[in-house]
């Protein structure tokens, strides 16, 4: 069995002492073997770690003594090897940059739909007013280009803070319809529903925990190939493995 448990997690939460908590997570993580990025900001923190699981899991549960991050929604994998070469913690201006500040997630989330829920929007082609479903991929181009949903919206966006723009160009196409925001592991479809909402779409969903939740809720259903990763694995599959040859 792989040794190697791989963790990632985000939290929308006021945060006014990224400093002093960098240095706190940084000697932590660091006395406990761990590696990868923690990135903190005043709206809330984002992480990625692996390392051995009791280690691992031992970090978790002190970061959350913090009442602030207490319940943080984990997902977890595993891989035979350490996919990051490092530990950061980095203090950002954004945890992730879409250059909108009036987004505030932890100010009122839109609602989301779980990965069960989807699944059975995309078996039956509508949701359960009898509206059509779109899936709308939030990621990076060349994350799309690994896999996506059936049929998803991909407007080719380089990077996320060109999200908002093609919401403007292409906000007619979404009108009468149901759209479900979605990425990797849910923080970039978290801000996008939100401005989805606020551009004048009423009908707009998050999907919770983004891909790496419906894979681990509702395998590979409605999806087509892998899921680009932020680390050495690079990609995986909807059993949560590594991906074996890459597009």
């Amino acid at each position: 069995m792989p040794e190697i448990l791989n963790v990632s997690a985000y939290k929308f939460v006021p945060l006014d002492d990224c400093a002093a908590l960098r240095e706190q997570l940084l000697s932590d993580a660091c006395a406990s073997g761990l590696k990868g990025t923690i990135l903190l900001a005043g709206e809330g923190i984002n992480l990625f770690l692996a390392g051995q699981a009791q280690a691992l899991r031992g970090f978790l549960v002190r970061l959350q003594a913090d009442p602030r991050l207490g319940g943080l929604p984990v997902k977890e994998s595993w891989s035979d090897a350490q996919p990051f070469q490092r530990m950061l913690v980095k203090v950002k201006r954004e945890i992730i940059r879409m250059n909108h500040p009036t987004i505030q997630p932890f100010e009122g989330r839109a609602p989301a739909v779980d990965a069960l829920t989807l699944r059975r929007w995309l078996d039956q082609g509508h949701d359960d007013q009898g509206q059509p479903v779109v899936t709308l991929d939030t990621r990076n181009a060349f994350e799309v280009d690994h896999g996506t949903f059936e049929r998803a919206i991909d407007w080719r966006i380089d990077k996320f803070s060109e999200f908002p723009q093609a919401v403007q160009e292409h906000l007619q196409d979404l009108q009468g319809k149901t759209v479900v925001s979605f990425c990797t592991g849910g923080i970039r479809c978290e801000k996008a529903a939100i401005y989805l909402r606020e551009a004048g779409l009423t009908n707009v969903w998050q999907l919770e925990g983004g891909i790496l939740k419906y894979f681990e809720d509702a395998g590979g259903a409605h999806y087509q190939g892998n899921c680009f990763v932020f680390d050495e694995r690079e990609a995986l599959g909807p059993k949560l493995q590594q991906a074996i040859g890459q597009p």
